[in-house]
């Protein structure tokens, strides 16, 4: 394996002596860090600062999505391409190649993936505005630009679908959102692998080769130094710097402001209170914080108590007191009306025969009347009469009583507003004296008079007071209250400055830490990419005098110089890299470093996408990449895009697996996708060609011919059976172990079927429900291709048709879930 995927070993070839074995395996920078700080001799203040900075223990922007493969991609109206055009993949790691002549379409696909994901196509950036303008297809301008992309996330039960759309002609002008089972639609730039986007990037035209190698000192440092996982450690010792500065400057602050306050001190040292806050701030040491803390907190009462009093008086509300008294003077005129009519008659005599039939209860024996003494007046006959008469002259005395109850509820609201304070400066003593006396009136008439004469006067000897009083104390504190204000704010600063000395000394201590921590983990994790790296600039150099010896880091991530370091020799002489190499070798060195970078562990893409990394190279290098890009594919879902015959012609040549699919443009834009080598349309087209020959041998009926067709229904299996474990969000060197211990096409159809080769009994009684009762002998048949007797076969179409139909119905679940 020339690309290693760390902390995971490769499972089929456990025994490499270049890679580490699983225990010799780096843990995770937060399990590193954790055992650090236990084993520490740190105070415990420091160890508590280390834990807030590095947070939860994960790499802030980091995905916690799982891995990421991607299943189709559709593109239509986008560069050149018009109606819409499929490319069709497996969400599996793999090679597929797309290959097609120059325009045709290709790049358009490859740049449709990346715009998709990103919003932006780096191949273009920094070209003339004529260049990149024209985005849009020129053929298809019926409806809007789309680009749609099918995603299998690992631990999802279903598909995930990425849309990108313009509204109009500016192409940064697009809009992208994401809708992933269980999680609804959303836009994208909410999606958890937004920074890893620009992390672990995993897309590499041709222009971004020149660019990983031509690109500024820094940026190709900041490429690299992104993977080795440190993030979290650097964002750490950035807020620790970032706080211990704060206080810094705070310090800085309030030690530059105290001269100019004790200048101002000096300058009114004819006031006892300026006097004692200078002694206070100027005292040795740490400044004496209480005295000056009373002093400010004494300002209020440095006046008179009397006259902040005065001050703070609040008279009569005029508005509510007039309110109050109109309404009294409305009930006065209202009653007045009333008095001499046959209401108020009325009300008169109800209220005397009340009182008669009241003493004729009390002396039901007596029937003379008390007023004039006559005899048998007051008999139960007058007393009926009495009461019926009082019923009808209550009702005819009714507006008079609502006026008398307007009169009293009236009286008392002018009587509530009558309030006294706390404190009543002398001044104030008469007037409110009189005020207060409003409460004790029983006449209405008397109380609206006398109510209005002591709130008017009241009143107005509360505003002249009060301002008397704001007047004297604005002159006696003016000078002492600009300078209090100063005081108090200086004093505030300089305790927090003081309180947090403690801190900012333990902050140092930490980011001291952090730093060695960091610089450590730097070289070590930087020693096993600069290993990967010269692993594939070993494939890739084939027949090459340039040796990369090392590939290091200089400076640090806050460094105003810093750089990637590549060190060469040329025949064994030291040299500069890019100044020695050819243009092909300078795309092998670029290659070299983008694929550990891209296929890091960190990653949450489980694909990479290439564009035309060939140009340039002489054939020994397109063998070597092949032989890179295979390795790689055991982890990784690669896609590679060109133009050039010799990267699928190194595949072929070497017996390496590779899918291909072709791309074709018609007029108009109209371009198409087709699958060249899918290994199991391969393997069933292979199959329908034997059985379409002519006086077919007899050997090739009973064992070549089901042995293609078992190559179909095998490759079917692992194919479903890399699906159903990418949905379990399972390790996929468990699979990857699993399938290179399944030596038995039961055994990888148990994989497929359950996810346990060990559940081969088990195998038949699931084909027959998912694919119909003839599917266990349809098996059974291919194995016996391999033994002496071969099968028995007597319509081969027949036969081959049955496979291919027990094949798709194999591989469609796991597809279309």
């Amino acid at each position: 394996m020339t690309v290693t995927e760390q902390p995971r070993q490769n499972a089929h070839n456990p025994t490499d002596p270049a890679r580490p074995a699983p225990s010799d395996q780096p843990v995770s920078v937060a399990g590193l860090v954790e055992a650090r700080l236990a084993e520490e001799a740190l105070t415990e203040p420091v160890k508590v600062l280390l834990k807030e900075a590095l947070g939860d223990g994960e790499p802030r922007g980091t995905s916690s999505v799982g891995r990421i493969y991607l299943e189709s991609v559709a593109v239509a109206r986008f560069r050149g391409i018009g109606p819409r055009a499929w490319l069709k993949l497996s969400p599996r790691p793999g090679v597929s190649l797309v290959v097609g002549r120059n325009g045709s379409g290709k790049s358009s696909i490859a740049e449709g993936i990346e715009t998709a994901f990103t919003g932006v196509n780096m191949r273009w950036q920094g070209q003339h505005a004529m260049r990149s303008s024209n985005w849009r297809n020129l053929h298809d301008t019926d409806g809007r630009p789309e680009i749609e992309v099918k995603l299998a996330v690992e631990g999802d039960t279903g598909r995930s679908t990425l849309t990108r759309t313009w509204e109009g002609d500016d192409f940064d002008a697009s809009q992208a959102e994401l809708k992933r089972p269980g999680h609804g639609r959303a836009p994208l730039d909410q999606a958890d692998w937004t920074q890893a986007l620009r992390d672990f990037r995993p897309f590499l035209s041709y222009v971004d080769l020149d660019r990983m190698i031509s690109g500024k000192p820094s940026e190709m440092y900041d490429a690299i130094a992104t993977i080795l996982g440190l993030g979290q450690l650097n964002a750490a010792d950035g807020r620790l710097r970032q706080e211990a500065k704060a206080l810094e400057d705070a310090d800085k602050a309030a030690k530059a402001e105290l001269p100019g306050l004790k200048e101002a001190l000096y300058e009114l040292e004819d006031d006892e209170r300026a006097v004692q806050a200078l002694v206070a701030v100027d005292t040795a040491g740490t400044p004496d914080f209480a005295t000056v803390e009373a002093l400010v907190a004494g300002l209020p009462a440095d006046g008179d108590d009397g006259l902040r009093a005065e001050a703070e008086v609040q008279g009569p509300e005029m508005a509510q007191v007039h309110a109050a008294l109109d309404r009294l003077r409305n009930a006065l005129a209202d009653v007045e009306d009333l008095r001499g009519t046959g209401t108020e008659d009325a009300l008169r005599r109800a209220e005397l025969l009340e009182r008669a039939v009241a003493h004729h209860d009390r002396h039901p024996d007596a029937a003379a009347c008390p007023v004039c003494g006559t005899d048998g007046m007051l008999d139960a006959a007058w007393a009926a009469d009495a009461i019926a008469q009082i019923a009808a002259l209550r009702q005819e005395a009714e507006a008079a009583a609502g006026a008398r109850s307007e009169l009293r509820s009236a009286a008392r609201a002018v009587q509530d507003l009558v309030h006294t304070p706390r404190q009543i400066p002398a001044a104030l003593a008469d007037p409110w004296r009189a005020w207060t006396a409003c409460r004790t009136i029983s006449d209405p008439g008397e109380l609206a008079q006398r109510a209005h004469e002591a709130a008017v006067t009241l009143a107005d000897a509360c505003a002249a007071v009060k301002e008397n009083a704001v007047r004297e104390l604005e002159k006696r504190d003016e000078r002492w209250r600009g300078l209090v204000t100063r005081l108090a704010g200086w004093a505030e600063r300089a305790r927090a400055v003081e309180a947090n000395k403690p801190r900012l000394r333990d902050i140092r201590k930490a980011s001291t830490w952090i730093k060695a921590l960091a610089a450590e983990l730097r070289e070590q994790r930087m020693e096993g990419f600069a290993d990967q790296s010269q692993r594939i600039w070993e494939r890739l150099r084939q027949e090459s005098n340039i040796d990369l010896k090392a590939v290091s880091l200089k400076g640090s991530e806050k460094a105003n110089v810093r750089k990637l370091v590549m060190d060469v020799t040329v025949d064994g002489h030291e040299a500069s890299a890019l100044s020695v190499m050819s243009q092909g070798e300078q795309h092998s060195l670029a290659l070299s470093l983008f694929l550990p970078r891209a296929a890091t562990a960190d990653s949450p893409f489980g694909f990479i996408v290439i564009d035309d990394p060939v140009q340039s190279m002489d054939p020994a290098k397109v063998n070597g990449l092949a032989q890179v890009l295979h390795e790689l594919g055991e982890h990784r879902q690669v896609v590679v895009f060109t133009h050039d015959t010799r990267l699928q012609r190194a595949f072929t040549s070497q017996g390496l697996p590779v899918t291909v699919f072709e791309v074709e443009r018609a007029k108009s834009s109209k371009v198409k996708v087709k699958p060249v080598t899918d290994p199991v349309r391969q393997a069933l087209d292979d199959a329908r060609a034997l059985a379409s020959t002519s006086d077919l041998p007899s050997a090739a009926r009973t064992h070549v011919l089901p042995s293609l067709c078992r190559i179909a229904l095998e490759n079917a299996f692992l194919e479903a059976a890399w699906i159903r474990h990418h949905r379990s969000g399972a390790p996929e060197d468990e699979l990857q172990a699993a399938v290179g211990s399944a030596d038995k096409l039961m055994k990888v159809a148990a994989l497929a079927l359950f996810g346990d080769a060990d559940r081969t009994g088990e195998v038949y009684r699931e084909l027959r429900t998912l694919c119909g009762p003839r599917a266990v002998e349809l098996l059974k048949e291919c194995q016996n291709g391999a033994h002496a007797t071969g099968a028995q076969i007597t319509d081969p179409h027949r036969f081959v048709d049955d496979i291919e139909t027990m094949a798709q119905k194999v591989r469609k679940p796991g597809v279309t879930a």
